[in-house]
């Protein structure tokens, strides 16, 4: 390594002044960025545990003893997910379904779906990266195609084909239609090439089938990126708004009195409720519920998603 050599003293001061100044204003700018972009979420954690009479009337006149640590209360949640909102100015109560199964049917969308995802990308991405058949680039490449439609003209495709499955109201709506996604497809093979075809030879002269050599070999070495396109796909589904509303924004085709709404739209529909106006604290603590979870998987699964990057980069 390269060593700095100096004429004199005060040269070799002057650079470690600029390097410590240039550090300092470095974590400086970087602290406060980091404080700004937590502060809606410090302001939604503050704003869900305070009550809602305190929450409106802190927002009138900016009094911050109105959500000390002595006006904190956990009524916002509990009204949440009790299902059951009192409107403190009307009186009016309204019986809601509960956020635990908003929750509940965004788990098993996004279990569901996640899974088929999986099970395409990596079959799809094997057959494209190491198998041989005619025509496969020009299918690769009209597959590849398919991602520069406008999302729009899917979601209309998408639905004339549930309608025509009489697939509506269901969760098969919700899980199958969004099973396939070219750009994990695509990110799943680029990982497969960089695996050495020597060990598909060797697999091939050992007798080892394709699924073999598929389970057995790929798979575990390609195991981050697949983690990533797991963690992508349930942070996807835990946000999906559009496609649930309208494929699933009521009653189950097979029992009507149980809500398929998914967090997002049960969110959306807390803050058109007119039982909810004025109620802005509870639809904060609505808002922290469906954000929480997701800012702490990604979270902990953040490593998982950089290492994954790492190792799918484009080979020529």
């Amino acid at each position: 390594m390269a060593e700095l050599y100096f004429a004199d003293e005060g040269a070799l001061r002057r650079y470690k002044a600029k390097k410590i100044a240039s550090s300092i204003f470095l974590y400086t700018f970087v602290t406060l960025f980091a404080l700004f972009m937590l502060l809606p979420f410090v302001f939604m954690l503050v704003g869900s545990l305070t009550d809602a009479e305190s929450f409106d009337e802190f927002t009138k006149t900016a009094n911050f003893e109105l959500i000390g640590f002595n006006k904190w209360s956990f009524s916002n949640f509990e009204a949440i997910f009790s299902g059951q909102i009192v409107n403190r100015i009307t009186g009016a109560t309204e019986a809601r379904p509960s956020f635990a199964q908003y929750y509940l049917n965004t788990l098993i969308t996004a279990v569901g779906s996640t899974a088929v995802t999986v099970v395409t990308a990596v079959l799809a991405a094997f057959a494209f990266a190491r198998l041989e058949f005619k025509g496969k680039n020009i299918l690769f490449t009209l597959l590849l195609a398919t991602m520069m439609i406008p999302g729009e003209l899917m979601v209309l495709t998408n639905y004339k084909t549930t309608k025509s499955l009489d697939w509506e109201y269901t969760f098969s709506a919700l899980i199958f239609v969004h099973g396939v996604s070219v750009f994990y497809i695509f990110y799943l093979r680029q990982t497969f090439q960089q695996i050495p075809n020597e060990l598909y030879l060797a697999a091939k002269v050992d007798g080892v089938g394709d699924v073999g050599y598929l389970i057995k070999v790929m798979v575990p070495i390609a195991m981050p990126t697949i983690v990533t396109i797991i963690i992508l796909s349930l942070m996807g589904a835990w946000n999906s708004y559009v496609w649930p509303l309208l494929v699933a924004n009521g009653g189950w085709k097979y029992d009507k009195s149980y809500n398929m709404q998914l967090v997002s739209n049960g969110l959306m529909s807390l803050f058109n409720s007119d039982i909810a106006k004025g109620l802005d604290a509870i639809k904060i603590a609505g808002s922290m519920v469906v954000t929480f979870p997701l800012f702490v998987f990604f979270l902990i699964f953040r490593k998982y998603i950089m290492k994954g990057v790492s190792r799918s980069g484009i080979k020529g």
